[in-house]
């Protein structure tokens, strides 16, 4: 699960930044937001580099609990002296616009960008590409003038997510529909995970209803859920897509309400969604090591800030954004999670204790899997 990826060496920055914070009160910074502070303990101020943090929401657990403490970790460790400016979009694409905006007069030399909108962010990127700013296309590849991609294979995710369904509906597919409820339809990664597991699904599983759901909203795909049982019919309901856990969480809800239990998928190895595979009421989710992934982010970040190119193994391949840019790219193999390997993943790679997931309510569940 990881990349090899060669370990940057910490390194002072070329460019002596000041700290002094622009006053921009139309950016709706997440709270905290301002960043924390980048000299090191009695350490000089000379040399620290000065990188902007923009990720996209907060409904999906992993940003706030761990991409943004991993990155900015990974950053300090390789550029003690960095400042981080840190912002959070809150599904807002035009926030986000403004966050860029934010960002580039503060003088950050570097920005790590998981767009909201992969589209509409293409003029900051351009924005920050003529302001000589390195761009990271972090999780979701934007489109524009992008210095950097790091994410993970994501029509493998799709792919991979397909066949858990397809394997798990069995010889009960003759006997009624799927539903597929896809992730939002102005996120590229969504796209690519629809298509990865319609390429697994296709002539072997008939969908019955198909919906794409803005911004990734647990309750939307409730009501979706909810409204493709009652078209169908429940009898005739016999899995679910779900592109993350945090819709799978809307959509157990409502097959519960249906009086259903029938394969379900998810991604991100959400906590709730590990506790759901304990019980049965999610079949499996996709476990995406998000070390490797935040430490490619940070190392790209550092190397750019030094003024320096990035070498090969940090990005071993090239993938083609919305504008048609071709952009350098490191991109992580998933992980199918199950009952049985949850041990083996989410616990050994330290994202969860067993006592974090075999809470009360799990216990017996927990004993079965073999976690206590």
């Amino acid at each position: 699960m990881n990349n090899g990826l060669r370990r940057a060496t910490a390194a002072a920055a070329l460019v002596s930044l000041g700290l002094a914070l622009a006053s921009c009160g139309s950016a709706k910074e997440s709270s905290g937001g301002g960043g924390s502070s980048g000299s090191a303990s009695g350490g000089s101020t000379v040399g620290a580099v000065r990188i902007g943090l923009l990720l996209p929401e907060t409904k999906t657990t992993r940003y706030e609990q761990f991409d943004r403490p991993l990155i900015e970790k990974k950053i300090k460790e390789l550029a003690p002296q960095a400042q981080i400016d840190y912002y959070n979009a809150n599904e807002n694409a035009t926030t986000q616009q403004t966050q860029v905006d934010t960002a580039l007069t503060k003088g950050d030399k570097v920005l790590i960008l998981d767009a909201v909108d992969a589209k509409s962010i293409q003029s900051s990127v351009q924005k920050a590409h003529d302001a000589g700013v390195k761009v990271i296309a972090y999780d979701r590849l934007a489109q524009g003038p992008v210095d950097a991609y790091v994410s993970f294979d994501n029509k493998k995710v799709g792919e991979l997510q397909g066949q858990a369904l397809v394997s798990a509906v069995g010889d009960k597919a003759g006997a009624g529909s799927i539903i597929m409820i896809n992730g939002s339809p102005t996120d590229p990664n969504a796209a690519e995970f629809k298509a990865g597991a319609h390429s697994a699904i296709d002539g072997k599983l008939k969908i019955g209803k198909e919906y794409d759901t803005p911004n990734w909203d647990p309750n939307n795909a409730n009501q979706e859920a909810s409204a493709a049982i009652t078209a169908i019919g429940a009898p005739n309901v016999v899995g679910v897509y779900s592109a993350n856990d945090g819709m799978a969480a809307g959509i157990a809800t409502a097959l519960k309400a249906a009086g259903l239990s029938v394969p379900l998928t998810g991604q991100d190895a959400q906590l709730d969604g590990v506790q759901r595979i304990l019980l049965g009421t999610q079949t499996m989710s996709i476990y995406k090591p998000f070390k490797p992934e935040t430490d490619a982010a940070a190392q790209m970040a550092v190397t750019f800030a030094q003024g320096k190119t990035l070498e090969s193994s940090l990005v071993p391949t090239t993938v083609t954004n919305g504008s048609g840019n071709q952009v350098p790219a490191n991109l992580i193999t998933p992980v199918v999670l199950t009952k049985d390997n949850i041990k083996t993943t989410v616990v050994a790679d330290g994202l969860y204790t067993v006592a974090q997931i075999c809470t009360p309510d799990y216990a017996d569940a927990c004993k079965a899997a073999g976690l206590q």
